[in-house]
């Protein structure tokens, strides 16, 4: 059942936080209810604005009892603008929820029973801390972002999670129309450098004039062209120098990914006599750090910008390997070659670790695996895998990346048992 044509609306109470950022309560009939923007113990009225046979998508149209945790926004487009979902929170708060989330995900879906999960590791800025920014464009041309309810793109006048270097400069985009762009991106590398790369479904170039000394680069099915300076950034995390190119993915909280790298440091004992498998590598944010502790480095990535930047950023070492390609086709190749004592970081997309390429990391069968997730419901699908394939969970430890938002990141170790 999915009925949308007359809108009904309840007064609820809101019983937890939800995966996704919404609220959860219940309707009359028992079914759940999604809320957006609203809070654990409030009463809401809510229009519904979806149902399906087990449960509802409302609307929050009012605050008829506000949780004592509720605080302003600081942004004015919070609750019209997509891009956060915790403004309404204090950021111990949001921290607390993460966590809450996290556990959650892991029991329902992972069946893991008292989950091993570590404080949460916070974000030293809870705001302008994001180095890369993607804007969409409005049917005028102006800089905006898709709308909470995804259909459009809205205008914006601030937003406070770019770096400063961004926040000071997206406003001198101008476009007369968004007919040529699909979306904007700008990125900040080390010592204020910027690029901006516009990404289009046409080959053609964009035309832009921007009076500031930035690199611009268009960006077609992963094809870039330079429009003015570089088609890369040069990025340090650590102290260590990274070219990341238009196209490749990078970590948006420089600050946080310094502490990844520092906790897998310590949780990963490795020596001269170790292989290290970087699956889903791209630059080489980790091999970097890795490889000089390491007697072999292997590197997966599918990405070829990515690794590109990769066989810049590892340059010097002889003793780093990179096979491009997505993850499932290359490592049944390496399970015969992999000599133990092995150990393995796996930093997959949202969607997580493909089953394939899953059943041959069992296979391999490396002594430790940290696993950097993005989204806490495929990792406690993996999670429950690896268990079943023969490994123990140790820890979970999430790393908020995202102040602001729904999102979590975190690492996980699993030992071979």
């Amino acid at each position: 059942m999915d009925t949308n044509s007359t809108p009904v609306t309840y007064d609820i109470p809101l019983e937890k936080l939800t995966y996704g950022g919404d609220a959860m309560g219940r309707l009359p009939d028992g079914r759940a209810v999604f809320v957006p923007f609203g809070l654990p113990g409030e009463t809401v009225r809510v229009r519904l604005t979806q149902q399906k046979q087990n449960f509802a998508r409302g609307e929050l149209l009012e605050v008829l009892t506000a949780s004592p945790q509720r605080i302003g926004p600081k942004c004015k487009h919070f609750t019209q603008c997509g891009g956060c979902h915790y403004q309404n929170l204090s950021y111990e708060n949001q921290l607390q929820a993460k966590a809450e989330i996290l556990c959650d995900q892991l029991q329902r879906i992972g069946k893991i029973e008292n989950p091993p999960i570590q404080p949460m590791v916070a974000s030293p800025l809870e705001w302008n801390y994001r180095n890369h920014v993607q804007f969409h464009l409005t049917a005028e041309g102006k800089i905006g972002f898709i709308n909470s309810k995804g259909n459009s793109a809205m205008p914006i006048e601030e937003c406070h999670l770019p770096e400063t270097s961004i926040d000071s400069f997206w406003r001198e985009l101008q476009f007369e129309s968004n007919k040529d762009v699909e979306r904007v991106s700008i990125r900040a590398g080390r010592d204020e450098e910027l690029m901006v790369v516009l990404e289009s479904e046409s080959p053609e170039t964009p035309e832009l004039e921007i009076e500031a000394d930035v690199s611009i680069v268009h960006l077609y099915e992963e094809h870039p062209v330079v429009i003015a300076g570089q088609g890369y950034l040069t990025t340090s995390v650590l102290e260590k120098y990274f070219q990341v190119s238009a196209a490749s993915f990078f970590q948006v909280n420089t600050a946080m990914a310094e502490k990844m790298v520092e906790h897998l440091f310590a949780r990963l004992p490795v020596s001269l006599s170790t292989t290290l498998l970087d699956i889903y590598c791209g630059a080489g944010l980790f091999s970097k750090f890795f490889a000089p502790k390491c007697g072999r480095v292997i590197g997966i990535e599918s990405s070829e910008s990515a690794c590109e930047d990769f066989a810049v950023n590892l340059d010097e070492f002889d003793n780093v390997e990179l096979y491009e390609g997505a993850a499932e086709e290359i490592l049944p190749g390496l399970e015969s070659r992999i000599v133990s004592p092995a150990y393995m970081i796996v930093d997959p997309p949202r969607a997580g670790i493909e089953r394939h390429a899953l059943d041959a990391i069992i296979n391999i069968k490396p002594q430790v695996i940290a696993y950097v997730s993005c989204d806490p419901s495929t990792l406690a699908r993996d999670a429950a895998r690896l268990i079943s394939g023969g490994y123990r969970l140790v820890e979970v430890t999430p790393f908020d990346l995202f102040p602001q938002t729904y999102h979590i990141e975190s690492i996980s170790i699993f030992e071979s048992m």
